[in-house]
């Protein structure tokens, strides 16, 4: 048995992930066409290459069919209910930065904080006799996140397209969603809730806790983690 990296399968979080194995002496190459998700990697034997998409990487390390994986932290924490039994970080990449924040429409002069909601949210269900919606992939981030604050009179309502277009179209009265430069929010006329994400995230090596490894095995995990000096 070989020690299985998972790495994202395309677009810049590949890009940068190759880039960053590379700059260890670690190179990460697509075996045959774009349409094929396996690889090869150079620079550590022992060592074999699965092409996934980052919403897959938390899910296979979480059952052991991968050892290692790249994926967001966002999508780990996520994907993952009790994710520090399943799988540990082994190191920050330093890119793929981005945070998932609760924003409101820009017109909400009177919201600013969490607390500012959960007073809109009560407010709004005396008013509607409905909870306040709130657009979200992010489910459990976004549930905890609110427990935590106290605020209950809301709903999600699941979003898996553009989260920021969810407003205007009248669909939720606020989201939660990941944003790196905020760009899109101000476009849609939102603004983010000035206590803070909910979860600041980005590209990160992951170890499975799950996958089995032999004498064999863990020595090349040794040597791998060595080459990487993590």
């Amino acid at each position: 048995m070989t020690i299985r990296l998972g790495v994202p399968s395309k677009g810049r979080l590949m890009e940068k992930t190759c880039d960053w194995f590379a700059g260890r002496g670690v190179t990460l190459s697509r075996s045959g066409s774009d349409r094929e998700y396996a690889g090869a990697v150079e620079g550590i034997g022992g060592v074999s290459l699965v092409l996934l998409s980052a919403g897959e990487i938390p899910r296979e390390l979480a059952t052991g069919r991968i050892h290692f994986g790249v994926t967001g932290t966002d999508l780990v924490h996520e994907k993952l209910p009790r994710w520090e039994q399943q799988v540990e970080p082994v190191a920050e990449l330093g890119f793929g930065f981005a945070d998932l924040v609760l924003a409101v429409p820009r017109a909400w002069i009177d919201v600013e904080t969490v607390d500012d909601l959960d007073a809109v949210a009560a407010a709004f269900r005396q008013t509607h006799g409905m909870r306040l919606r709130i657009a979200t992939k992010y489910h459990r981030l976004v549930r905890e996140y609110l427990r935590q604050s106290g605020v209950a009179d809301y709903a999600l309502v699941d979003s898996q397209g553009a989260t920021e277009g969810t407003v205007a179209n009248e669909t939720a009265e606020a989201i939660a969603d990941i944003t790196s430069s905020g760009e899109t929010l101000r476009a849609n006329h939102l603004k983010v809730l000035s206590d803070g994400p909910v979860l600041r995230s980005q590209a990160t090596l992951w170890r499975s806790r799950i996958a089995e490894t032999d004498d064999d095995d863990r020595a090349v995990v040794a040597g791998f983690l060595d080459r990487l000096a993590v």
